[in-house]
């Protein structure tokens, strides 16, 4: 049986010691029913992964032994960095917990005109902490050791003026080009629209930056399976998934 995985907020080396709080504790405590002696695999999303083991549990604590580093490399061939709009809570978590599953490299929610989702600034914190979280669980499923980078909502604006030398490709019906299985790239930008899709000015906007415009077919999908496709498309063409 596979020993479960754990992200931990704590930096990690073998031979250290660490004591378990929070969202840790109460996982590997109430979830995982670690006890003395338990194997279980850290990671604290910057790339490495560690055996361990339960030394200590008490009624309100668990410490653990840091073993060796197991040397697992998961991270995805393809650094794919999405922008998507905001879309009402589970569909946005639903969007997190894949496409961090395929390997995303950051996801950026993106505040456009069609978006059926308003961002509170004076909540936003808790829904960034809710993300992250989302993400974590969902790098503890998979295996992946390296947690994405979710930034907080911005303009299309915003997310467009951070240039990259990485091809970016807009989800959209119309002028499709299909995807070059030639040489790879390293990195690819992808953006997708809220229901109802980009404007016509957003649209414009996109192919002015650069964008290629994709379709993923004749039948039109919701905002959150789009994403979806699109990643598990890009990474079999130029990255990883066989």
């Amino acid at each position: 049986m596979r020993a479960p995985r754990l992200f931990v907020e704590a930096a990690l080396a073998t031979g250290a010691a660490i004591e378990l709080k929070d969202e840790a504790l109460h996982y590997a405590r109430n979830v995982l029913r670690l006890d003395v002696g338990a194997p279980l695999l850290l990671f604290n999303g910057e790339g490495a992964e560690f055996e361990a083991a339960v030394t200590v549990a008490g009624k309100r604590s668990l410490t653990l032994a840091v073993g060796v580093d197991t040397g697992a490399a998961r991270e995805a061939a393809l650094a794919v960095h999405l922008g998507i709009g905001l879309a009402r809570g589970e569909r946005m978590d639903w969007v997190v917990q894949k496409c961090t599953e395929l390997g995303v490299a950051s996801i950026t929610p993106l505040l456009l005109a069609r978006c059926n989702a308003k961002f509170d600034q004076g909540r936003g914190d808790n829904r960034l902490r809710h993300w992250r979280q989302v993400a974590i669980s969902a790098c503890e499923q998979c295996g992946r050791n390296r947690l994405p980078l979710i930034g907080e909502p911005v303009t299309l604006d915003h997310w467009l003026a951070t240039r990259t030398e990485a091809p970016g490709f807009v989800l959209h019906t119309a002028d499709s080009h299909a995807l070059a299985r030639g040489d790879a790239p390293a990195a690819v930008r992808l953006l997708v629209g809220p229901e109802g899709g980009l404007d016509s000015n957003e649209f414009a906007q996109a192919r002015a930056a650069g964008f290629t415009p994709w379709s993923l077919g004749p039948r039109v999908l919701r905002t959150e399976t789009a994403p979806v496709a699109a990643l598990a498309i890009l990474q079999y063409v130029w990255g990883d998934l066989a």
